[in-house]
């Protein structure tokens, strides 16, 4: 399916795949998709991924205006349960690139409870916007060492999916997915909004009042960009 010229999975369950060499997983959203937009990288990055799943319900609403798909949203944390199931099944191996030591410790910790049969690894990298090559060349020698099956990326977008991309064919992984505030989320240093919101398409309510500085600019300039986006798209007009 295509969502604005942007090829959108619609269930990892159908395109999740073990038996293939690397895939690299990303998620697509509004905001995502309009940053895109001015970051040709980024723009790469998305749509050069082996699957890109909806996680927005402005996604959800493009794929039912232009196509009259019902498709449901996969938020990362739902990918990042799915593919922790998936490998606790098969006694693999996951390591978690991104956040603090702290959280990358509690990762663990409830890791260990809720998936046993994983061996897990992790490293937090510095908190900066840009590394430079010799930080590259630390994260890329600590995930090969460990030789994953699964990496997670949790850096925010689009630094993420960015650097995925950039070192994706120096990688031993069989799965690479960038999942950002899942860390926190997994961890419990961040709560997620509760089923209700989800449910009724408003899990951006409670994260934007909790945290207004920081996503304010995705909801109120980048949701309506994406709208009008989708307006002009659906009567044909010219981007």
């Amino acid at each position: 399916m295509n969502i604005m010229s942007y090829d959108v999975f619609t269930d990892p369950l159908e395109s999740i795949a073990w038996d293939t060499a690397q895939q690299i997983i990303n998620t697509i959203n509004p905001h995502s998709y309009v940053t895109a937009k001015s970051d040709p990288l980024f723009e790469m990055a998305l749509r050069q991924s082996d699957i890109l799943l909806p996680d927005g319900s402005g996604i959800v609403l493009a794929a039912r205006q232009l196509y009259g798909e019902k498709i449901a949203k996969i938020a990362g944390s739902d990918l990042h349960l799915f593919v922790l199931a998936q490998l606790n099944a098969r006694r693999g191996k996951c390591f978690y690139l991104g956040a603090s030591p702290q959280t990358l410790e509690k990762i663990k910790q409830r890791l260990h409870n809720e998936f046993p049969n994983i061996i897990v690894e992790s490293y937090s990298p510095p908190f900066k916007a840009v590394f430079s090559q010799e930080e590259n060349d630390a994260m890329v020698y600590a995930i090969n060492a460990f030789e994953p099956d699964v990496l997670f990326v949790g850096m925010t977008a689009p630094k993420q999916e960015k650097w995925l991309f950039t070192h994706k064919e120096r990688l031993t992984i069989k799965k690479g997915c960038s999942i950002g505030a899942v860390f926190d989320f997994y961890a419990g240093t961040v709560v997620r909004p509760s089923p209700f919101w989800i449910k009724i398409h408003l899990e951006w309510l409670p994260r934007l009042l909790k945290e207004p500085r920081r996503l304010w600019r995705r909801n109120f300039i980048s949701t309506p960009l994406f709208l009008w986006d989708l307006l002009r798209y659906k009567m044909g007009l010219k981007f």
